[in-house]
């Protein structure tokens, strides 16, 4: 056969703001072997002969019928029921009902036999609610992808978990009060443990669209059905079309099992009503209040007082991160830092000015070794000025840290000590800090640390940058061995917030606003701005002259007359 298939059948995955219930799926099923041909052309020739006079109407009305048989096309829409040819017999003895679901069928069934029939023939659909959408067999849904598709796969762990998952939930059982608590962690849990426990369970509507490809005259056994298409979606608007519509590519074909391997093929095409502009716009516009009436219900609950801090307080806020730590001799690697506040800081009483991250193996990074803890932490200080009119800020906050390890004996070694000075300007920060121990020649000293753990240490932190005990104009280390070891990467988010800023905000703006308003005459108002200003000292001068004795004034107007001369 030289026509061309869609052999891609996995699920696509729609994304829509409209309700569901507004979609329409046009599904036509057509069988293309050799005997849909060959009615074919007998339908011809029963058209030429019915032209020429030599058969009757009734003839080709029967051919008609035989050939329609091949080919079925229906629109379906969400949930929307479509018997097949067993439930309408099934259904139509008021006997075989059990749930109120199955009499509601029976009349359905009952008023589409007085109606005169169906409207499909060979397509039919299974509902959320149907018990053979919840019980579906999952061999029957391998088998139908497999109808669609060239290559025959087993059903993979996730599809067994998934095809289960509506089974599940409906005999979910609460947890038993007698476990305790602080057990909730399994550090050796079994395969069947894993299987119950790590499937995604998301609670999702599904709805199946069935064929029945049984041969004609034989419409109805439940061997002959397949699969065609599945349908679910959730209540976020996303919709899983399983297979795709097909969007102009070619249609896909099923082949059933058997003696006869007929063949058919598939188009699926979305034909869901486009909504008008009218109705598009109205449907913006409602939008765009309903977000205007939730941002002004945000707004009554944050208020209209914006938190200040008192006239003469900076309010310095961080959120910090450290990223990594690497180039150091050890494994097993943790941080201890502490914050100093300088003269003219504070904090807050239950601000944490220090703390320790986890212990983290390291990864190797090319030549080096890596620790990564993003380990986050905050900080907020607030800054008084001691002079009143003191525009710069003498000294800022200091982060000192403390790199170790960790051997497998529990025992530490120091690593290496470092500093970081806090950001003056706000804003994002990425910092790396180098570090160093101190060294202690000797081979003695050498096995220790390794053996024991232990090596020497910095009582007072703040020697790493200048102790906070320095009185002095010069520090000297001259003397004091030691090594660099590697480095940390720090990430800061820094915040100033104080009343200078907004006053020189609004400042600015004023500046600005007089400026807009002057327009093309800014430059005449700089000359204007430095006239009134010569004619303020000129006037202070004159003042100034009043005040001096009459000698001094004569002889000043003498040197001025000399001068002029």
């Amino acid at each position: 056969m030289a026509e061309c298939w869609n052999t891609d059948t996995g699920e696509a995955i729609y994304r829509s703001r409209d309700v569901v219930k507004n979609m329409r799926i046009k599904v036509r099923l057509e069988r293309v072997t050799s005997t849909t041909a060959l009615s074919q052309h007998l339908q011809q020739q029963v058209l030429a002969q019915q032209l020429r006079g030599d058969i009757e109407l009734e003839t080709l009305s029967s051919s008609e019928q035989h050939t329609g048989d091949n080919e079925d096309e229906l629109v379906v829409g969400w949930q929307e029921k479509f018997f097949s040819q067993y439930e309408m017999e099934l259904f139509q003895y008021e006997s075989a009902c059990q749930t109120p679901l199955d009499r509601q069928y029976h009349e359905e069934v009952n008023a589409l036999n007085k109606a005169k029939g169906r409207r499909n023939h060979r397509i039919f659909t299974y509902t959320d609610h149907d018990r053979y959408t919840s019980c579906l067999p999952l061999h029957q849904l391998q088998n139908s992808s497999d109808l669609l598709t060239t290559t025959k796969s087993g059903p993979t762990f996730l599809a067994e978990r998934m095809a289960s998952v509506r089974h599940r939930r409906q005999e979910r059982r609460t947890v038993d009060s007698s476990i305790h608590k602080s057990k909730i962690i399994n550090w050796e849990p079994n395969e069947e443990f894993v299987k119950s426990s790590h499937v995604v369970n998301n609670a999702m509507q599904t709805m199946h669209i069935m064929g029945d490809l049984g041969p004609s005259g034989r419409l109805g056994l439940k061997e002959n059905e397949c699969l065609l298409v599945t349908i679910k979606t959730d209540g976020n608007g996303t919709v899983v079309v399983k297979p795709d519509f097909n969007k102009g590519k070619e249609p896909y074909r099923i082949v059933t099992d058997g003696e006869k391997r007929e063949v058919w093929r598939l188009m699926l095409e979305n034909v869901s009503t486009t909504m008008e502009p009218e109705e598009k716009d109205r449907e913006q516009s409602m939008y765009k209040d309903l977000y205007l009436r939730h941002r002004e219900y945000l707004n009554s609950l944050v208020g209209q007082d914006f938190e200040m801090p008192p006239v003469g307080i900076l309010r310095y806020m961080m959120n910090g991160e450290i990223i990594c730590a690497k180039g150091f001799e050890y494994d097993n690697l943790y941080i201890q830092f502490f914050m100093e506040l300088p003269n003219s800081w504070s904090s807050l009483p239950f601000q944490s000015l220090s703390g320790v991250t986890q212990a983290c193996r390291t990864k190797t990074l090319g030549k080096e070794n890596v620790a990564f803890f993003s380990f986050p932490f905050s900080f907020e200080a607030f800054y008084m000025s001691e002079k009143e009119g003191q525009e710069s800020i003498p000294q800022w906050p200091v982060l000192y840290f403390k790199v170790l390890s960790l051997d497998s004996w529990q025992r530490f070694r120091t690593e290496g000590y470092g500093y970081l000075l806090f950001p003056a300007s706000p804003g994002k920060h990425t910092v790396t800090c180098h570090t160093w121990r101190p060294l202690q020649t000797g081979t003695v000293s050498a096995l220790r640390r390794f053996f024991i753990g232990g090596s020497p240490e910095v009582e007072d932190h703040s020697y790493v940058r200048v102790p906070g005990t320095f009185k002095g104009e010069r520090l000297s280390r001259f003397g004091f061995c030691t090594e660099t070891t590697g480095s940390v990467t720090f990430t800061l988010h820094c915040i100033q917030q104080a009343r200078a800023f907004v006053d020189a905000a609004m400042m600015n703006r004023r500046r600005q606003k007089v400026f807009d308003q002057l327009g093309g005459f800014s430059q005449q108002g700089a000359v204007c701005t430095i006239l009134e200003a010569f004619q303020r000292a000129k006037k202070r001068m004159q003042e100034t002259r009043e005040r001096l004795p009459r000698d001094i004034v004569c002889s000043l107007s003498q040197l001025q007359n000399e001068s002029s001369a």
